[in-house]
């Protein structure tokens, strides 16, 4: 079994994607053998009201029970937004989604802001995963009106402290991953799941040794990303690195526990 933790719908206002729809992701996921992704609408990220474009996607993924058996859908909650624990509550209790996306390097938040660090605990009590990503472009690539900084790792660590019984997952690790002792032992302790679709995850089993084997699932960041090269880091390992049973964990068996599935 194959479960990506990590895929989006719709579209980005600073580059052509391909596949971006739950029909385009479906054919993705047949012809490499997946049986479930976690999805998310990119719209979120660009809309003042990122309701509307959960409501979008709950729409899609329900339009066709093809759809309903082979997607995970997350919502994206901005907590600044006026009347965001509506939005949660949607999501969560009417949607049934098993977690939430937060973006606040775009919509413009600090890491510590009092409205996340509530939302993150409202997440933590209804059991749902809240998952960080950090990064969703190369900057280098960027468009004048896109993001001109990226965060690296340890900014979003503090709020893993805040809250360190919420489930979090760190998805599309391509930014600075130089990190303190402290900081491993916050991943290390945590409730944490690290997708492997980042461009620093290039030397996977050295990040298997060093945050423990359990803390790691297959994600491809599909269509931004190809599709392939999470699933590769996985499938490369060589003997000596993971056994099968590891290979299992990554697949699907770390994110089933994770999510309860």
């Amino acid at each position: 079994m194959l479960i990506d933790i990590n895929a989006y719908t719709g579209h980005w206002p600073f580059k052509q994607l391909h596949g971006n729809t739950c029909d385009g992701l479906l054919e993705r996921m047949k012809e490499y053998g997946t049986d479930l992704s976690v999805i998310t609408n990119l719209h979120g990220v660009f809309y003042k009201n990122t309701q509307s474009a959960n409501d979008e996607l709950y729409r899609e993924v329900r339009s066709k029970r093809a759809f309903n058996d082979r997607f995970l859908p997350f919502g994206i909650i901005n907590p600044i937004y006026a009347g965001w624990k509506d939005d949660f509550n949607t999501c969560v209790k009417d949607y049934g989604m098993k977690g939430i996306r937060v973006f606040p390097n775009y919509h413009d938040y600090t890491i510590d802001d009092p409205n996340l660090v509530e939302l993150v605990k409202m997440a933590r009590d209804a059991d749902v995963a809240v998952a960080l990503t950090m990064r969703v472009v190369d900057s280098r690539q960027r468009s004048w009106m896109d993001l001109s900084t990226e965060w690296p790792m340890k900014d979003y660590l503090p709020l893993l402290r805040a809250v360190p019984d919420a489930k979090f997952m760190l998805l599309n690790l391509g930014t600075n991953m130089a990190l303190s002792d402290e900081d491993v032992k916050t991943i290390k302790d945590g409730n944490v799941l690290i997708d492997t679709s980042g461009r620093y995850i290039t030397h996977f089993a050295n990040y298997v040794k060093r945050f423990g084997k359990e803390k790691f699932a297959f994600g491809t960041h599909f269509p931004v990303l190809d599709y392939y090269s999470g699933l590769l880091r996985i499938e490369s390992l060589r003997k000596e690195e993971a056994n099968e049973e590891d290979r299992e964990l990554f697949r699907h068996l770390n994110v089933k526990r994770f999510l309860k599935l």
